[in-house]
């Protein structure tokens, strides 16, 4: 007996710290966003998917569950999910976003405008403190692509150092 309750509390402490250092992403809505960095400035990542898109589902499973990745996301962005397609109306910035139907699919006119029109999934747009648009990312990328990109990006390096510098150091540094 004592063996067995030893086992179940082996099993117990293991898997509870396995849930520990299997840390997500704490996603927001695109609607809480701006009352967030009202109260706390930080940048903004958005994951602009589809409900079909099989890279979207691809990035859910491996760069968005990278511990490096989500940690430093987590540490330092405010992260937005949004569905390019979503049928709801989202208010923003004090607009009111709608759904345009088109075909047997449709999409929001808010990941319209993200995109400049040009409708790619997934898409990933990063804003400043203050809600500008920094850059936007298209298409499947690892964790390790893209930890340079948000660090760049997000600790403001963009402001006074070449990508190109920035990347010569980072590709030397012991991460």
């Amino acid at each position: 007996m004592k063996r067995l309750l030893i086992s179940v509390l082996l099993v117990f402490l293991g898997s509870s710290a396995l849930a520990q250092s299997q840390e997500e992403i704490q996603w927001i809505s695109i609607e809480e966003v701006e009352a967030a960095v009202a109260q706390e400035p930080r940048p903004v990542f958005i994951d602009i998917y589809t409900n079909w898109c099989g890279w979207c589902k691809r990035m859910d499973k491996s760069t968005f569950k990278d511990p490096a990745f989500v940690s430093y996301i987590n540490e330092n962005y405010y992260a937005v999910k949004f569905n390019g397609e979503e049928r709801d109306t989202v208010n923003y910035r004090g607009y009111a976003f709608k759904y345009v139907p088109r075909g047997r699919r449709g999409y929001n006119e808010l990941a319209a405008a993200f995109m400049q029109n040009k409708l790619s999934y997934p898409t990933y747009i990063v804003l400043n403190e203050i809600l500008t648009p920094l850059q936007s990312f298209k298409g499947y990328r690892t964790a390790d692509e893209f930890l340079p990109i948000i660090t760049f990006l997000g600790e403001g390096l963009y402001k006074n150092t070449k990508w190109e510098d920035f990347m010569s150091q980072w590709e030397g540094k012991d991460r």
